[in-house]
């Protein structure tokens, strides 16, 4: 945007604030810095409330306080909140300038932080506005609702209740199969068919699903929709190479290979996180919470490092022919400490000498304390995420029932 003159206005809720085209390059806030590329009207007035080209004023319905608190962390390079402000209409006017709460000092990060869990509020990005549709879209809409959103309408649940059948089927008809009752000529046949059945239920409901999805490349990536192709594609595999090769065929080595596809089949467990808010939660926690994860994992090689070693020494090493040939080698003891810190304690290995049962002590107690650490953080995490998670449920149910009604 070419400005009129090197220096422009700023009108923040009736607060002007000078500012020269060159810093406005410079500003970490995004919305100012895009307002400098502008190159015509319209498209500044998408980013600002409006624009007087005689005297190169941008004006902004936002609070004026709270921009002069973030004009001071521009030049001082401090954000703090301000004072007898709700931290969350702060932290939404940081979010229109452009700032995350990272920007914040750690302290007032911890407000924002502990207002967000107490409040349970979360901000999402806008969807945006949608024009009319034409009937065929608006078809294939409500067919993708019906087949991704189990709560959008009562040909939803209904779908979603009878998929949760055929998941809970199949994994009966899967650990029945196992049993030796069940591996009778007779029971074969029938768990074959029941298998069959459930196996077009799932591979239909997958090529409607992909056929109605608006995004066919985002549909592939999608983890839910990867982890259905891995529970289908086992049963054609095994089939066309029980086809091929035939049960009395000299290939015997595939039948290993066949039995470990057919167990593949329990990903059909994880289905049930389309439907289930419980499960969607667990998986975003996880996906949120891979650093404390990490932090977990090595926290424990860390511990299983250095007191294997101690007790590979302590009760083997210092008297190799009369030492407890349960620690002869470091990996080997590396299972006691994992058992012992986790407080699982098999029993199946344990020292004998005083000096060892003094580190087993230690090392209980420490597993205790290293695997208590990061917990907290991915508790507060999983109850935001499934308040969250209701939080959209209820928008999207709130927004469909408008559709229903217009």
């Amino acid at each position: 945007m070419k400005f009129g003159s090197s220096f422009c206005t700023l009108n923040v809720g009736g607060r002007r604030f000078s500012c020269s085209a060159e810093l406005m390059k410079r500003l970490p806030l995004s919305r100012l810095s895009r307002l400098h590329r502008c190159v015509s009207e319209s498209e500044l007035l998408e980013l600002c409330d409006d624009y007087d080209r005689d005297r190169n004023e941008f004006f902004f319905d936002r609070h004026s306080e709270a921009f002069s608190f973030i004009m001071l962390y521009v030049q001082h390079g401090k954000l703090r909140f301000v004072p007898h402000m709700c931290e969350l209409s702060f932290y939404n006017e940081m979010l229109y300038w452009g700032l995350e709460s990272s920007d914040l000092q750690p302290c007032c990060q911890r407000r924002l932080d502990d207002r967000m869990s107490d409040c349970f509020v979360h901000f999402f990005p806008e969807e945006e506005p949608r024009g009319p549709r034409e009937p065929q879209s608006r078809w294939l809409e409500r067919m993708r609702r019906t087949f991704e959103e189990p709560t959008s309408s009562l040909a939803a649940q209904i779908l979603a209740s009878v998929s949760v059948l055929f998941v809970v089927i199949s994994m009966v008809m899967l650990c029945a199969s196992t049993l030796p009752d069940w591996k009778t000529t007779e029971t074969l046949d029938q768990h074959r068919i029941i298998e069959a059945v459930c196996i077009g239920w799932f591979t239909a409901e997958c090529i409607v699903r992909f056929l109605v999805s608006r995004d066919k490349c985002e549909f592939v990536r999608r983890p839910l929709n990867i982890i259905d192709l891995l529970a289908i594609t086992p049963y054609y595999i095994s089939v066309t190479v029980t086809i091929l090769t035939g049960e009395n065929s000299q290939l015997q080595r595939a039948g290993v290979t066949l039995r470990v596809l057919r167990i593949m089949r329990i990903f059909w467990v994880i289905k049930l996180a389309r439907h289930f808010m419980g499960l969607q939660t667990l998986g975003l926690t996880l996906r949120r919470c891979y650093r404390e994860m990490v932090m977990l994992l090595v926290f424990i090689c860390v511990a299983m490092a250095i007191f294997s070693a101690l007790a590979q020494l302590l009760e083997h090493g210092l008297d190799v022919e009369t030492g407890n040939q349960d620690y002869a080698s470091i990996p080997a003891a590396c299972w006691w400490v994992i058992i012992s810190m986790t407080t699982v304690g098999y029993g199946d290995m344990y020292p004998v000498t005083v000096a060892g049962r003094v580190l087993g002590g230690l090392c209980v107690v420490s597993g205790i304390v290293l695997l208590a650490l990061p917990i907290t953080f991915i508790y507060h995490s999983f109850v935001q995420c499934y308040h969250e998670l209701k939080v959209r449920s209820a928008r999207c149910t709130h927004s469909l029932s408008a559709d229903f009604i217009n």
